[in-house]
């Protein structure tokens, strides 16, 4: 942010300006000229309309550019500049086919559980302009949709495209929060071992049944390296609606399955990274879950202000001395003629 004030940096302009007409007077009360300029004499006519009065505007005109510019005017623009040492920071979100259960309502409507989930990240993502942010999603497998940004607005457009079945079907949490601990190593800032600055947030509806890692050896990783994750169970206990399709993608309806999400496990990881564990039961829960992360985790920036100076005295300098020059110029055909 930019804002500018024209100044004269030396008080001395408006002195010398105001002792020009003095000085003026003083000479035409002398016989002699009392401005040492060559072929000052001849600058002195009778008539303002003769073309030999010329010399005079010239030097006139050149004295009052000269004093302007050497009261030095000058243009201040304070600029603002932002520290922007943010957070570096991953969603981890699950794709699982568990994740289309409909126990959530948006404006008094169902909705599953993904469609709930997607506009408050996105909202998240946006109250965070000066965090680089990554995605992972897992199912059966783990796999990094975003690295990490600083385009938000590029972000938002890969929330839009999550959707259920962009992976083979499963619950991979140890490996989810492993690619998001590798994506974060990737970018490391280390201080004695540990990553600063950065944290997980692993969001998922399940418990782990697939994948190479377990969610407690991810976790213990994540502890050495210092990385807190946040964790977030989605869904309602008990049994939920989950809907029906055939092959061709045709809803057929809904049928009634168990949820089956492991809150030990999400406890377990919050515990040992340092970081905590939400119970998102409907869209509300998962507002606050995200809302209680922004707090915890959040830098308040400092500003920095910059003074900058642009200098003008040359733009009345250069002109005052051509003047003065094309003045004593057009003195010497005068003097010469005489």
């Amino acid at each position: 942010m930019l804002t500018g004030n024209y100044i004269f940096a030396s008080p001395l302009w408006l002195l010398a300006l105001l002792l020009l007409p003095l000085a003026i007077w003083l000479r035409g009360r002398r016989r002699v000229p009392v401005l040492v300029v060559p072929f000052a004499a001849a600058w002195h006519q009778p008539s303002l309309t003769s073309p030999s009065r010329l010399p005079l505007v010239f030097a006139g005109l050149g004295i009052v550019l000269l004093t302007l510019g050497l009261a030095r005017p000058q243009r201040l623009d304070q600029r603002q500049v932002v520290n922007t040492e943010g957070y570096d920071l991953i969603l981890a979100v699950d794709l699982s086919g568990s994740m289309l259960a409909e126990d959530y309502e948006i404006n008094g409507r169902a909705a599953n559980r993904l469609q709930a989930i997607k506009p408050v990240i996105q909202a998240f993502i946006t109250q965070r302009p000066g965090d680089r942010i990554g995605i992972v999603v897992f199912s059966g497998r783990a796999y990094t949709l975003a690295p990490l940004t600083f385009d938000h607005a590029w972000l938002g457009k890969q929330i839009e495209r999550l959707k259920i079945g962009l992976i083979e079907d499963g619950t991979a949490i140890g490996d989810g929060l492993g690619v998001a601990l590798s994506r974060l190593e990737q970018a490391a800032r280390t201080d004695d071992g540990q990553r600063a600055g950065a944290f997980v947030v692993l969001l998922t509806d399940g418990s782990n049944n697939r994948g190479a890692m377990a969610p407690i050896a991810a976790a213990e990783v994540a502890q050495k390296r210092g990385i807190p994750v946040y964790t977030i169970g989605a869904g309602r206990n008990g049994v939920v609606p989950m809907p029906v399709f055939d092959q061709a993608g045709n809803r057929l309806g809904t049928r009634r399955v168990q949820s089956d999400l492991d809150e030990a496990t999400l406890h377990r990881i919050a515990e040992l990274t340092g970081g905590q564990y939400f119970r998102a039961a409907d869209s509300d829960t998962v507002q606050r879950a995200f809302a209680a992360i922004d707090e915890n985790e959040k830098i308040e920036f400092e500003a920095k202000s910059t003074l900058i100076t642009n200098e003008y005295f040359p733009w009345f300098t250069l002109p005052g001395a051509a003047c003065l020059l094309l003045a004593a110029l057009a003195v010497r055909p005068q003097s010469a003629a005489a």
